[in-house]
């Protein structure tokens, strides 16, 4: 079921779904994706992408963003195929629709500061009609980070702080759909159970839309109500992370069922 959030502002009349309909991708001499339907609208609760690794995951977030074009079905935005969008509409794209992965965040300038970094964020914001009321120090927050962390420079944050700070800065752009891959391997992982609640509740706040790819069970099931499991190429289960893990019909399923009994029992 779709439960739509209370959103601090209304987002844009522009804000649409990205729809993946009938996705079949892959590489030269591979297929990857043999039929995906997916469906990512502002404002719906996190859904999560789980698999194991070589399961198609990135594949599937580089279909999203145009990067790779399927060799059969397609990827929508404003009723438009993504892998063909250009020059103007190209940017509105990428600036409703954000990607974040684990390699995140490029440095040109030694002395830029955190604070620099999510100011920019907000002001890119406000150009495209997507304010907000959230302060740098909360965007932080969201994230994990105290106030301390605005005056440190870029540079001098360690992979798991930058990966944090990367999210934040996502946020603070405020897009009507975020599609994360991995977007917290460089943090410990009870940290980033610990980032959940701070995270889906700026989420919830500014109405965002949220794919999250990720093989952190404990992450996935605190920060997402649906997950989606992708397996051989296909969606295999969707429902919540106890619901998918009790498919055990399927092999990639129940070698994760088995790997995790504490997670299996903890989340039936």
């Amino acid at each position: 079921m779709r439960v739509p959030y209370r959103l601090e502002e209304p987002l844009p009349m522009s804000a649409t779904p990205l729809i993946a309909q009938s996705v079949v991708a892959g590489y030269p001499g591979q297929r990857v994706l043999e039929g995906i339907d997916l469906e990512i609208t502002p404002g719906m609760a996190p859904l999560g992408l789980l698999g194991e690794s070589g399961s198609g995951k990135t594949t599937l977030v580089d279909v999203l963003a145009g990067a790779i074009r399927p060799s059969a079905g397609q990827v929508t935005w404003r009723g438009r195929n993504v892998s063909r969008i250009r020059g103007r509409d190209k940017k509105d794209f990428r600036a409703a629709v954000r990607f974040v992965s684990q390699y995140e965040m490029t440095i040109l300038d030694p002395r830029e500061t955190v604070a620099n970094r999510l100011d920019r964020a907000a002001k890119e914001a406000r150009k495209g009609g997507r304010t907000h009321g959230i302060s740098a120090a909360d965007m932080l927050a969201s994230v994990g980070l105290g106030p301390q962390y605005l005056t440190r420079t870029m540079r001098t944050l360690s992979g798991g702080e930058t990966q944090r700070v990367a999210l934040a800065t996502a946020l603070a752009t405020r897009p009507e759909i975020l599609v994360l891959d991995e977007p917290l391997t460089a943090v410990d992982p009870n940290t980033r159970a610990e980032l959940a609640a701070g995270l889906r509740a700026t989420i919830e706040r500014l109405g965002i839309g949220v794919l999250l790819a990720s093989h952190d069970l404990e992450l996935l099931q605190r920060l997402c109500p649906q997950i989606a499991y992708l397996g051989q190429g296909r969606i295999l289960a969707r429902g919540t992370l106890g619901e998918v893990l009790s498919h055990t019909e399927h092999e990639q399923i129940r070698d994760l069922a088995i790997a995790n009994p504490l997670a299996v029992q903890r989340f039936r």
